[in-house]
């Protein structure tokens, strides 16, 4: 399927500029909206994998926008500067949140989105901002993780509506099975439908072809993983998305 992308711009209250990156079906506005996912990056901000992941769903038929969450478009491949970023935002989580629902709303607003049938997919540091927006209550159906932060700004409730798919790799020593655990207590308590799926001999960041490049152990690159979570999560937002 052809695709066409374009820069989504949304200026927040204090004049930050947050430079998303949209991909959508070659004719998604000339028939009918199109259902839309939101993507949140690994904490690396708009590298490649992040926008790739967004050309693939326009390909597999959705409206999809990697999220600037960062504001200005960053991206980096320095580990220090990547921790900076996320340590900065991640000490305001107010912050954090009226971002994404800027860009949620922004990118409902557009022609070819149907902004009553959004869903959210996260990687890493991305895994918590889109549960977390799902925790915030914000309108999305369905949230898939990969290899994800599952640390939640404020644990859910009831206001947490969306069905959840995680994808998490067995040999991840930065979100351990401990972890996930802990993850499932918390959704049981706010009675939410989730399936978490472990992947064999997978580590933090099995779906990025860079991970290996990373030089940190506790990285790495999976392909039977990488492709599995993939088709599991496609099929998970045919489930969920109308």
């Amino acid at each position: 399927m052809s695709i066409k992308t374009f820069e989504l711009i949304s200026t927040t209250e204090n004049g930050v500029q947050l430079i998303s990156y949209v991909a959508l079906p070659e004719n998604a506005a000339d028939d009918k909206p199109v259902a839309g996912v939101l993507v949140a990056p690994e904490w690396w901000g708009l590298v490649e994998h992040s926008k790739t992941m967004t050309e693939r769903l326009a390909k597999a038929g959705y409206a999809a926008v990697a999220m600037d969450v960062y504001g200005e478009g960053k991206m980096t491949s320095d580990a220090a500067m990547a921790t900076m970023w996320h340590d900065q935002v991640l000490a305001d989580q107010e912050m954090l949140m009226a971002r994404c629902r800027l860009i949620l709303n922004d990118f409902s607003d557009q022609l070819a989105v149907d902004g009553d049938n959004l869903a959210a997919i996260g990687f890493c540091f991305g895994g918590k901002v889109v549960l977390d927006m799902a925790r915030e209550g914000m309108p999305v159906k369905a949230v898939a993780t990969f290899h994800g932060d599952l640390s939640p700004k404020q644990p859910a409730d009831k206001n947490f509506k969306a069905k959840v798919l995680i994808a998490h790799g067995r040999d991840d020593a930065i979100v351990t099975m401990d972890d996930i655990e802990t993850f499932k207590k918390e959704m049981d308590a706010a009675d939410v439908d989730y399936t978490v799926d472990v992947y064999d001999n997978a580590k933090h960041g099995f779906t990025n072809p860079k991970a290996d490049e990373r030089d940190n152990p506790n990285l790495g690159y999976d392909e039977t993983a990488d492709k599995q979570s993939w088709d599991n999560m496609l099929e998970f937002m045919k489930a969920n998305l109308g």
